[in-house]
């Protein structure tokens, strides 16, 4: 009997993309918790699995030519599934395409974006004492992200989802628009973006995931909040640099 699929998880948003594709394409998987506040991302045996020390990462037992086979980057993983399942990642060349500039547009510019002016609006006033340092951090991201809106906007413009059908460019896309307030984007700026988002939202698969990791969720610490705790763990989260 096959195993099932091992994903590397903790309750973000590349962390979701995962659980989502999985769920969408009926795939037999299980959740392994990685705490990233606590550090776990650096034990040797997940650095086997993603040596970016990031995850979410991917085991899959039975990979190509029945063989164990693991895959780290969450946009690798989602071709990977995809080309798996034979589900929403299309093998007509001009569709893929369409999906992958999607995919990779996510993954190069509204994810690191997003990610920094979550970082600066959230985190960072708990790390430094001058709030002036903050200013240019988080109009900076906060203004680029909200210029990558506008490029949603005008992507939906005619279409339900961004490659024409659903695919896991919509999967990548979305855990990245689910929270736009705490970045300080306004969702009623970009109707079109609105609407796909509730869209997406709705389908069962993906509240099925959001639900699974949710568990892990409720072990989060607040960054944002005080104590040593969560101090602990974000000198973990940002404050990394290279090691040998």
């Amino acid at each position: 009997m096959t195993k099932p699929i091992e994903l590397y998880f903790w309750p973000t948003p590349n962390g979701h993309k995962v659980t989502i594709a999985a769920e969408e394409m009926g795939l037999d998987y299980e959740i392994r918790p990685v705490n990233i506040g606590r550090g776990e991302q650096f034990s040797p045996a997940f650095e086997a699995l993603s040596p970016n020390n990031r995850m979410p990462a991917l085991l899959d037992p039975d990979g190509p030519g029945g063989k164990p086979i693991s895959v780290f980057e969450s946009g690798a993983i989602l071709q990977y599934l995809g080309r798996k399942s034979g589900k929403f990642y299309p093998t007509d060349e001009r569709a893929r395409v369409d999906v992958e500039q999607w995919l990779f547009w996510q993954v190069g510019g509204l994810g690191p974006m997003g990610g920094q002016a979550n970082h600066f609006r959230n985190y960072a006033a708990a790390m430094t004492a001058d709030q002036r340092h903050l200013a240019y951090g988080a109009n900076r991201y906060t203004n680029e992200l909200n210029r990558l809106y506008g490029v949603m906007e005008r992507g939906l413009e005619g279409r339900d989802y961004f490659a024409g059908d659903y695919s896991i460019a919509d999967m990548a896309i979305w855990p990245w628009a689910y929270y736009p307030n705490s970045r300080g984007i306004d969702l009623d700026d970009f109707p079109n973006v609105k609407a796909w988002a509730t869209r997406v939202g709705a389908r069962e698969a993906v509240q099925r995931a959001m639900a699974k990791g949710q568990a892990a969720r409720d072990r989060a610490v607040d960054l944002a909040g005080a104590g040593a705790d969560a101090e602990a763990q974000r000198k973990i989260l940002f404050g990394q640099r290279a090691r040998r």
